[in-house]
């Protein structure tokens, strides 16, 4: 393509300077020749005062020779002869100077009357009539030789020639860089498709060059960004299939630990744990092959019934909490509370905290699901009367990278993070503090309008939902120790 717009604008140049010059030429050579003549014809009219004055030829000899081109020997004068003389005899025709015309030309602009030009030897002679006092025309003779007639004529080309090579040059020269800045652009564009196409999903491409070059890279990375996250939503979607999976998984556990001793017992809890093991091995990987992409994408127009959604999972957790004989407690859902989080998200973020209770608390602690509406959030708080979490930095650490701290035995760190998604996708934000049960407290703070709300209002809504809990929960505070679990939420 640069080659090509070079070839073709050499092309074109090269026909307007062609095109520009040639005639220029040819018109710089009719000047020099019409100045030459133009010079022989003042020169020829320096001797029509002497030859109206006289016919001598001494006084048209001196005559000639006083001017410059009679005295390098171009000029001539041919006086016709009388037709008779003062005595009565025949004249004779006169010739001063060097003739170079023949005498059929000078005859016939004696006839003619008119000043002719006629090719002679090493150049031109222009005759010139010019009327005697006696009636007869005279011819003035003016030599011109050819380096007059062309005098500045090679320069002038020469100089046309240059101007032209020079426009040439310096339109390659322009075409070229052009041709750089398009192209360089093109090429980095294909050279960046082929990258995305080998699987290299980090490829972008600098928006620069002409306009529809800046917007092609711009709709090609902005391609590359929806293909990065659509591939990020599909691994991230797996990871949280596959969580969803303990809630189950839990179930069968605990129901597992139930069944006493014997070969069979042995084997189902031996097939829940290899099973448990592989979902965190999934879980792993989809999370190390693609980072995490940021919010839940709910679409327009999604949410739900927070109160619903709760009061269905809890209908679900509480068969398994009497079995433990766990008190469960269960606040604020008597009314409608719409939230811009789709249903199946939030079931998930509440799935993985319940069952964070059930899998790292002792049978029979008790919890509890307090739901308060201020107004511009929902907040969710989770509590039990466990032994509390030691550092809840380093669990809301892990929940975002993912690893693992010992002490949290087959935990993958997506549970914090599923939650904490779905507190973020609404602007809102998750926290980690002791619960006046004397446990863990999992504070979910869902914006309703997508803003993120104040200090302020956050403390207030630590002294509601505490207020909650003090009403509904009235198990004595207890002290979290050195055996307080590190890893209880995951």
């Amino acid at each position: 393509m640069r080659w090509a717009l070079v070839k073709v604008c050499l092309a074109v140049t090269a026909m307007v300077v062609i095109a520009f010059a040639v005639p220029l030429g040819l018109v710089i050579r009719e000047m020099a020749s019409d100045r030459a003549f133009s010079d022989a014809e003042r020169q020829a009219a320096m001797i029509a005062p002497a030859l109206s004055i006289t016919t001598d030829r001494e006084e048209l000899t001196r005559a000639v020779l006083s001017t410059e081109p009679g005295d390098r020997g171009r000029l001539a004068v041919h006086v016709p002869a009388p037709e008779k003389a003062a005595d009565g005899t025949a004249g004779e025709a006169l010739d001063v100077g060097t003739r170079r015309a023949t005498p059929k030309d000078i005859a016939t602009v004696r006839k003619a009357g008119r000043a002719s030009i006629t090719e002679v030897t090493d150049g031109f002679a222009l005759l010139q009539p010019t009327a005697l006092s006696t009636g007869d025309i005279a011819v003035v003779e003016v030599f011109v030789p050819e380096g007059e007639v062309s005098n500045g004529v090679a320069t002038a080309w020469l100089i046309l020639a240059g101007v032209g090579v020079a426009l040439i040059v310096g339109s390659v020269a322009v075409a070229d860089r052009l041709g750089i800045r398009m192209v360089q652009p093109a090429q980095r564009l294909a050279g960046a498709a082929h990258d995305l196409g080998e699987g290299r999903l980090g490829t972008r491409v600098p928006e620069e060059g002409p306009t529809e070059l800046r917007s092609a890279a711009a709709a090609f990375n902005s391609m590359a960004d929806q293909v990065v996250q659509l591939l990020a939503n599909e691994r991230e979607l797996a990871a949280d299939l596959s969580h969803r999976l303990r809630t189950p998984l839990t179930v069968l556990r605990l129901n597992a630990a139930s069944l006493g001793e014997g070969p069979a017992a042995d084997q189902t809890r031996a097939a829940v744990e290899q099973l448990e093991h592989e979902v965190d091995t999934i879980i792993r990987t989809a999370r190390e092959q693609r980072p995490q992409t940021q919010g839940i994408q709910t679409g327009p127009g999604a949410g739900c019934d927070a109160s619903e959604v709760i009061r269905e999972r809890m209908g679900f957790w509480s068969a398994l909490a009497e079995d433990e004989g766990r008190e469960v407690r269960l606040a604020g859902v008597d009314r409608t509370v719409r939230i811009p989080v789709a249903r199946p998200e939030l079931a998930a973020a509440l799935d993985a905290l319940l069952g964070n209770v059930f899998r790292h608390t002792p049978e029979g602690t008790a919890f509890a699901v307090d739901v308060h509406h201020s107004g511009d959030a929902v907040i969710v708080l989770v509590s039990d009367a466990g032994p509390g979490i030691a550092d809840p930095k380093a669990a809301l650490a892990r929940g975002t990278s993912g690893g693992t701290r010992a002490g949290a035995v087959g935990s993958t760190g997506l549970g914090l993070d599923i939650v904490r998604r779905v507190a973020e996708s609404t602007g809102g934000d998750l926290r980690i503090g002791r619960s006046v049960l004397g446990g863990t407290e999992v504070r979910i703070w869902i914006g309703l309008h997508g803003t993120s709300p104040d200090r302020g209002r956050r403390g207030h809504g630590r002294r509601v939902t505490r207020r909650f809990g003090r009403r509904r929960l009235r198990e004595p505070r207890t002290s979290a120790g050195p055996g307080a679990h590190p890893g209880a939420l995951h």
